[in-house]
């Protein structure tokens, strides 16, 4: 049978978000890869110039796309999802059960995956913990109208660090809710510490935008215009980013320095803050997700196939190649390949790519049969995958 258009339309822009989204995890793979077998020469943030290589900058660089556009992917599909039960009190009811789960599986699984110890002295609250925490946040701002959501969105992620000078110490009240929302920080815990490594606030403006493009993907939006708007929307987002960043004034807590030579002023440039991510990393950021995502929209299906099975199955993804990681890695020092410092080390930054990859062709037969499962499968708790 023949689909009509305004039907096949939405498998073409499903299979858009997917690759969007499975070139973001793979992206995310590679940083992975360099905190499991390259912690020797960590890199801090914001990324010492003086003392980091250009090549391990710009391996950490790359990986800056994933949250911003991972987090905006995940208000879009929230916003689809709402179009396609009809329903703003299933969405939201959709997102606090999602976004609970999350914070739980953060709180557990992943916890584990990096430090072994289900109550270890520091729990990391990452990057599934700010998804989930944006998650519940958007569950009510998604009942604004649309130009308030559109315009609380833009004012958290642009705005957010006029907030910066809000130090709050461990021992004056509010510092815990702080150091969850803008302030990185350590919060006391019975047995330990919890460590806030992605505070929350500008990420729910990142979802909220997501979920405002909704309408661009409504039935029977012409896909030229919704591709048109999409490249406005992320070149303008470059425009105000070296409009901002040029100025060097507000958009990020760090100047950039022009430097000896022209390599370190330019890296300095796009040396910004993600944590909690400044005004700058979002605009910078965000502008090439929605390029991307117009450019993927025009590719052939056939050409990004690939990605979309690692898109098509995130949360499997994430934990798979964390186990993944993690189990490799413990079972090479095991055979004492361990350096001196403990860990199994790569020799050199170019080498976290080829195992990254290493790691996605061995993933991949997974994450194709988890896909088709769940195109397969009735069973809801699925979609949580």
């Amino acid at each position: 049978m023949r689909l009509r258009p305004d039907v096949a339309a939405p498998r073409t822009r499903i299979g858009a978000i997917d690759a969007l989204r499975g070139l973001v995890m793979l992206l995310m793979l590679v940083d992975h890869v360099r905190e499991f077998f390259y912690l020797h020469a960590q890199v801090s943030d914001p990324v010492n110039l003086a003392a980091t290589p250009p090549d391990l900058f710009l391996t950490r660089a790359a990986s800056h796309l994933c949250a911003p556009v991972f987090l905006l992917l995940t208000g879009l599909s929230a916003s689809l999802y709402g179009q396609k039960h009809g329903s703003r009190a299933a969405t939201s009811a959709f997102l606090l059960k999602r976004g609970l789960f999350l914070i739980v599986l953060e709180v557990t699984l992943v916890n584990l995956a990096w430090t072994r110890s289900l109550l270890p002295p520091i729990l990391y609250l990452q990057v599934i913990w700010a998804i989930g925490v944006s998650m519940l946040a958007l569950a009510a701002l998604l009942w604004l109208p649309r130009p308030a959501l559109i315009g609380a969105g833009l004012a958290i992620m642009l705005g957010h660090n006029t907030l910066d000078g809000i130090v709050l110490t461990p021992d004056q009240p509010g510092y815990a809710l702080w150091a969850v929302l803008h302030q990185r920080g350590m919060i006391p815990l019975p047995w330990g510490a919890a460590r806030t490594s992605y505070p929350v606030l500008p990420w729910i403006g990142v979802i909220a935008a997501g979920y405002a493009l909704g309408p661009l993907y409504a039935s029977g939006v012409d896909p030229v215009r919704r591709r048109r708007r999409l490249l406005a929307l992320g070149l303008a987002s470059l425009t105000a980013f070296l409009i901002l960043r040029g100025l060097n004034g507000y958009g990020d807590p760090s100047p950039w320095q022009a430097g000896k030579d022209g390599v370190v002023g330019v890296l300095s440039f796009i040396n910004l803050t993600k944590y909690p991510p400044s005004a700058d990393f979002l605009l910078a950021t965000l502008g090439p997700g929605l390029l991307l995502l117009a450019l993927f929209e025009r590719l052939p299906e056939r050409h990004l196939r690939w990605l979309t099975v690692f898109g098509g199955a995130p949360l499997f993804f994430y934990l798979a190649h964390l186990w993944a990681l993690r189990l490799s890695h413990d079972g090479l020092a095991a055979l004492g390949l361990a350096g001196a410092s403990g860990r199994v080390e790569a020799g050199a930054p170019w080498q976290i790519w080829p195992i990254a990859a290493a790691f996605a062709l061995a993933l991949y037969p997974a994450c194709l049969g988890m896909v088709r499962l769940k195109r397969r499968s009735r069973w809801p708790g699925l979609s949580y995958l």
